[in-house]
């Protein structure tokens, strides 16, 4: 059974609850070119029920953003956040890092209480 993002959800609403890193702005970018991704689409991130921690972070192109996503620029990517989602990301940097178990994205959520060894899921 999977956790429901709307229990225990943090009740902080900024209206930016991501910042992206320049780090992970080059790095965003580079993958969509790779991808062959049009520069059209922005960054969806979200939360969403699962991993190992109860909830796990998500990025992924979009370019059909949803009426009651929050929408804003971080350098050159246009980023998308749910509602439900701003709640459990509010504060959070992404930051791309390179170390010796490999290179990806890094969540660094001030509102998780704890995290999978991996870091890719978390709980409030």
């Amino acid at each position: 059974m999977q956790a429901s993002p709307t229990a225990n959800a943090p009740t902080q609403n900024p209206s930016v609850p991501v910042t992206i890193t320049p780090k992970a702005i080059t790095m965003v970018k580079l993958t969509r070119e790779q991808e062959g991704i049009a520069d059209s689409f922005g960054l969806r991130v979200a939360v969403r029920g699962g991993g190992c921690s109860g909830f796990e972070y998500a990025i992924d192109f979009e370019n059909d953003p949803r009426d009651s996503d929050l929408r804003y620029q971080q350098g050159d990517i246009e980023v998308f956040v749910d509602p439900i989602s701003a709640r459990y990301l509010a504060g959070t940097e992404i930051d791309y890092v390179l170390g010796t178990s490999g290179a990806g994205f890094k969540f660094n959520n001030p509102n998780a209480v704890g995290t999978c060894g991996c870091g890719s899921s978390f709980t409030v």
